[in-house]
């Protein structure tokens, strides 16, 4: 099969991130749009109690799909280093090996779903009332599970090689089918939770069939041929070492958020519903700014495979500086259209003004986290994934939750609690930066040696 690795390891490279990354960040806005769909269609036309029941869950649904995410990030790093290298027979073996990982990680999380659901739930005190129809939801939005791993495996091939645009045809298609699938089951069919949870299970389903038939399709050695479907047992060992540790970061993030909504919760109702409000920008801004970091995985380890150390770092430079000006600009028009923001999801004035010392703190924090984010993508650009994840388990995970329980415990307060995300990312990216550019200076030598990944 051919091979053109002239995508990103050739050309003008701003333009060329710049163009890779914007059907990245539309797929993110998007998969945001249609969550929040689920939730408003449940809450308009199922009541309070199922709106409560879906929310509850929100928890367990961002730790798994995060952790999928996660692992596909292997994949891609994997299959971008070796198609920069012009190694097709390893991309090929990548491919065929991520295939059957996807299969595996996403069955499993079925089982979890499907078994572990009232355990789970309980664990995090669900409200009795609410408790039978979270475990219902839970139980058929896990069906699609194994479905959405198999879009992350797709989404990642195709976002390694500089693919961008299908991956958001796929999704679109799939969440307007999503948005149409929760009025009918909803209105119509009056099965409430189980609906959305079905709507979401079957888009995912469709998702995931759209872009495994386009990879079957692709004329270069990044086809998935369905016959040719084995695990190579140390393209394997390189992509759980790669994904494995970033998959175990995003569920432990979740992990620790769980004490930062224990803070918030100690206030009194109006403040948890302004909070709420207000969380629904993260989503919005923290997966746009995403686009770029994963953009910056992909164009950093094909031009390291390809054996270009000078589009290397401008990979890395240009990316930070479009994910912290995205971030700035986006947060800044938090800022200062906050209220006009939090009036999309409440009427009442002090919900919107209990939302507003959250925005204050949060709208101009956000782009900070991008030298913390972009530099981990770096690193794992560079195949080194270990050691970033220790370093961001312990600076934006383990040291919010000490700063919950001491800082925020003393002052009690709204600014105190918030204040400990931009702590918490400056931090956490002077670490990365340092562990990155001993990296970066150890991965130059190696250009005349084998390609290999390292933990």
């Amino acid at each position: 099969m051919k091979s053109n690795t002239k995508t990103l390891t050739e050309g003008p490279l701003a333009k060329q991130i710049l163009l890779v990354s914007l059907p990245l960040a539309l797929s993110n806005l998007l998969q945001v749009l249609f969550n929040m769909s689920d939730v408003a269609v449940v809450g308009r036309f199922a009541g309070s109690t199922a709106l409560g029941a879906v929310g509850s869950t929100s928890i367990f649904v961002t730790l798994f799909t995060g952790f999928l995410i996660g692992l596909s990030n292997g994949v891609n790093v994997l299959v971008a280093r070796f198609y920069g290298a012009r190694h097709p027979n390893d991309v090929h073996k990548t491919v065929h090996s991520a295939l059957i990982v996807s299969i595996i990680a996403g069955v499993v999380l079925l089982l979890v779903g499907l078994l572990g659901s009232p355990a789970l739930l309980r664990l995090l005190n669900t409200k009795e009332d609410l408790l039978p129809g979270a475990i219902l939801y839970l139980r058929v939005y896990f069906l699609g599970m194994p479905a959405l791993a198999l879009f992350n495996f797709g989404n990642a091939i195709f976002s390694a090689i500089g693919e961008t645009k299908k991956p958001l045809l796929y999704l679109s298609t799939a969440g307007v089918l999503n948005i149409l699938l929760n009025l009918f089951f909803v209105i119509v069919c009056q099965l409430n939770v189980v609906g959305v949870a079905l709507a979401s299970a079957i888009s995912q389903c469709v998702s995931a069939a759209l872009i495994l038939h386009a990879l079957t399709k692709v004329e270069d050695c990044y086809a998935l041929d369905f016959k040719a479907v084995k695990l190579d047992p140390a393209m394997t060992k390189s992509i759980l070492a790669l994904g494995l540790p970033a998959g175990f970061q995003n569920a432990i993030f979740a992990i620790a958020n769980l004490f930062i909504q224990a803070g918030v919760n100690s206030f009194d109702s109006l403040m948890v519903k302004g909070n709420s409000a207000a969380a629904n920008a993260d989503g919005m801004i923290y997966d746009a700014m995403a686009a770029f970091y994963m953009a910056c995985a992909s164009f950093m380890s094909q031009n390291y495979g390809a054996g270009k150390p000078d589009r290397v770092r401008k990979s890395y430079f240009i990316a930070l500086a479009y994910s912290f000006g995205v971030g700035l600009v986006l947060g800044g028009s938090l800022f200062l259209f906050g209220r006009e923001f939090l009036a999309l999801f409440t009427t009442e004035a002090a919900v919107i003004d209990a939302g507003m010392k959250r925005v204050q703190v949060m709208g101009l924090a956000y782009c900070i986290s991008a030298f913390m984010d972009c530099t981990i993508a770096a690193s794992r650009g560079l195949g080194k994934t270990v050691v970033p994840t220790v370093i961001v388990v312990m600076g934006s995970c383990v040291f919010r939750v000490i700063w919950v329980y001491s800082i925020f415990a003393h002052f009690h307060t709204i600014p105190s609690l918030y204040l400990l995300y931009p702590c918490s990312w400056a931090l956490t990216a002077i670490a990365e930066i340092i562990y990155f550019v001993h990296c970066y200076r150890d991965s130059m030598k190696l250009f005349h040696e084998p390609v290999t990944v390292q933990a």
